[in-house]
């Protein structure tokens, strides 16, 4: 395989138009990430104990419309998210989302996240604002529950002291509110209370060393929720996770693009070449995957003959370094 990888480089190095590499013009990121230059920042302000969440009108969007979808498909058991934000003296701001997965551990009193696919998720929002950081977990109760269970202190206690300020916001979703079925906005009955329709999230917040949870006022501010177009490629975040990983950490300068085109969402892994502006491009779909070399302005495509995206891209790297 890799014999027949190298004399298939060798003749599209010397020919641009035979079959093996074709002209794209496919890959379009939603949103482009740039560089820009940023002031020296200021010292960091002492956090104190949160007195309110600001939640985007994107973020409230996600999580009561995919709460309503969940309960139609899978009601019987808890489902959730993690909440990414910024963390400022006495408030954070909740900016984006990431779902639990279909692969996620979850039953009727239990809710396990699928952790690859998070880390992974949460990697590609950061490009964006490296100041995102994890804020707490929202999950839900099929039944009334309202407030987070003891099995829940049990765990959130420990983990609040790795989050910033050493406090977590923690929202329970439950489908017991008094509202009408197809109401046409929420409201909320009290300050740390969100409704809309049956639907209701009740929102706290936990400190390291805190004997319970306390309620945490909630406010809704506009903006997006940051993760919302990679909830569209979850399947392929949960099944590419660990290799996509891998190629970050191992490759330099390694980054991530969302497309969507009229095949669908995608998810683009750039990993740049010696030269400026070169690069080799993997476009990943649910069901496929394509492999582009990106140099002078031209962007060619290459079979190489490799099931793992991984091995795959070092496979492409090992090869255009040797004809350099």
């Amino acid at each position: 395989m890799l014999q027949a990888l190298v004399r298939k480089a060798s003749r599209f190095l010397d020919d641009f138009q035979r079959s093996l590499f074709r002209r794209r013009s496919v890959l379009t990121p939603l949103a482009p990430i740039r560089s820009e230059s940023v002031a020296p920042a200021a010292a960091p302000e002492a956090l104190g104990p949160l007195q309110r969440i600001l939640l985007t009108d994107g973020v409230g969007r996600t999580l009561f419309e995919e709460y309503t979808d969940h309960r139609r498909a899978r009601g019987e058991e808890e489902t959730g998210w993690v909440l990414l934000g910024l963390r400022e003296v006495h408030e954070a701001v909740v900016l984006a989302t990431l779902p639990a997965g279909a692969l996620a551990d979850t039953g009727i009193a239990h809710v396990r996240f699928n952790s690859e696919a998070q880390a992974l998720a949460s990697r590609i929002v950061r490009q964006a604002d490296k100041r995102l950081t994890i804020l707490g977990v929202v999950h839900t109760h099929p039944g009334s529950l309202r407030h987070p269970s003891d099995g829940d202190y049990r765990g959130d206690s420990g983990w609040v002291a790795r989050l910033r300020g050493r406090e977590g916001i923690f929202g329970i979703g439950t489908a017991d509110a008094f509202g009408e079925p197809e109401t046409m906005f929420a409201h909320q009955p009290r300050s740390h209370v969100q409704c809309w329709g049956k639907l209701r999230f009740s929102w706290y917040a936990l400190g390291a060393g805190d004997p319970d949870y306390r309620p945490l006022q909630v406010e809704v501010t506009y903006g997006p929720d940051l993760a919302r177009p990679l909830h569209a490629l979850w399947s392929v975040l949960e099944a590419h996770a660990s290799r996509l990983e891998r190629l970050y950490r191992q490759l330099t300068g390694v980054r991530f693009e969302v497309i969507a085109d009229e095949w669908g969402p995608g998810l683009i892994l750039v990993a740049p070449l010696p030269e400026r502006g070169d690069a080799v491009r993997v476009l990943v779909r649910a069901k496929e995957m394509r492999y582009y070399v990106e140099q002078g302005g031209t962007l060619l495509e290459v079979d190489p003959c490799e099931e793992s995206v991984d091995r795959a891209v070092f496979l492409l790297l090992a090869e255009l370094a040797a004809r350099a």
